[in-house]
């Protein structure tokens, strides 16, 4: 597949009275044209920073881009002319906000919102723009799209907000889009419903798509690859495959050993990560995740080199997991064996028991 976009050493800060936050502390991936990237963690992790920065929708101040590059097809997005850059969101890169209520004008219809895309990037008339803005609800499923488009978005529930978020950002149908975290808050079955409405519009579209979520049960069944962050940093990169069937870093671990499995009985409470991710005010020397790690070893002081683990697997981490002795180790410390975090995943490219799966 072609490459669509690559980042590079990525360093994002805040600055604070107390000293900068280190948000985003030198992430590198990059995205195939077509391709569902996931990219997962806790709150706090610097996923939707890492989305935002792309799109440079960051106000700055107090943000700040310290480092790296964002190339979107041969351009470099953080050096891009403002004015060049009003021209790639929407048209180019397009991005599904968390908060649909938030996101969406509570004082303009629906229709003022969706047609303005259509009129800046698309140069339709307001009638063109209407009739297309009529296919695109339709599109994500809403139904009687001419009476719909002049509500206000109070008189739509969270659902039904999110289409018209979806519709907002496929209206110039651009090359990627960015979904931060859209089935927050949204009940399974319709967290299920909007996942499948992106798959499609992917299948349909050939849109590339980046998928934010802090919840492994979400990327399971609907992304080529998922990249797992912590504390700013990359932790793990692999197939979605290929992490739920050999996850190689003890956060990814912990975050799989979370998820309740549907299909199996109850015998024991849920697994925690015990603590709170790291304040990035004040950042840890080393592996960020050695105080809530159970493979914890003095080394983790420094901090690991990303490395290949597998074929197109990589992980931050000194330890190898998969070592009985370091899993017998690590059970001491109260943490799921390794064997049980594995079952139900190993070969299945969308595990059971999920809840979106």
């Amino acid at each position: 597949m072609a490459r669509l976009l690559e980042v590079k050493d990525l360093k994002v800060q805040f600055k604070t009275r107390e000293g900068p936050v280190h948000a985003v502390d030198g992430v590198t991936f990059h995205l195939d044209a077509g391709e569902t990237l996931g990219i997962v963690g806790e709150s706090g992790s610097g996923k939707s920073v890492t989305s935002l920065s792309i799109l440079r929708l960051l106000p700055m101040p107090p943000a700040q881009l310290v480092n790296g590059t964002i190339i979107y097809q041969d351009k470099d997005l953080a050096d891009l002319p403002e004015s060049e850059m009003r021209a790639v969101r929407g048209r180019e890169i397009a991005m599904i906000f968390q908060d649909p209520m938030t996101s969406l004008n509570p004082v303009l219809n629906i229709e003022s919102q969706l047609i303005e895309p259509l009129q800046l990037h698309l140069n339709m008339s307001k009638n063109e723009a209407r009739q297309r803005a009529i296919e695109l609800l339709e599109a994500v499923g809403i139904p009687d799209a001419p009476r719909r488009l002049r509500a206000y978005p109070h008189q739509f529930s969270g659902g039904m907000r999110q289409r018209v978020m979806i519709a907002i950002a496929i209206a110039a149908n651009p090359k990627l889009l960015i979904a931060d975290e859209p089935t927050t808050a949204l009940d399974v079955t319709v967290q299920a419903q909007i996942l499948e409405l992106i798959a499609r519009l992917r299948r349909d579209l050939g849109t590339a798509v980046i998928l934010i979520t802090h919840d492994l049960g979400v990327v399971a069944g609907v992304t080529d690859r998922i990249i797992v962050m912590y504390a700013g940093k990359i932790a793990e990169e692999a197939s979605t495959d290929e992490l739920f069937a050999n996850p190689r870093h003890p956060y990814t671990l912990g975050l799989l050993a979370s998820i309740p499995h549907l299909d199996e009985a109850v015998t024991e409470d849920l697994q925690t990560i015990p603590g709170s991710p790291p304040d990035q005010l004040h950042p840890i020397a080393g592996c960020p995740f050695q105080p809530r790690c159970p493979f914890v070893l003095e080394k983790c002081k420094t901090y690991p080199p990303y490395m290949a683990v597998g074929p197109n697997h990589r992980a931050a981490c000194w330890v190898d997991v998969t070592d009985p002795a370091e899993q017998e180790r690590a059970s001491k410390r109260g943490f799921i064996p390794f064997r049980q975090i594995r079952h139900g995943f190993a070969g299945e490219s969308s595990p059971a028991g999920m809840s979106n799966a």
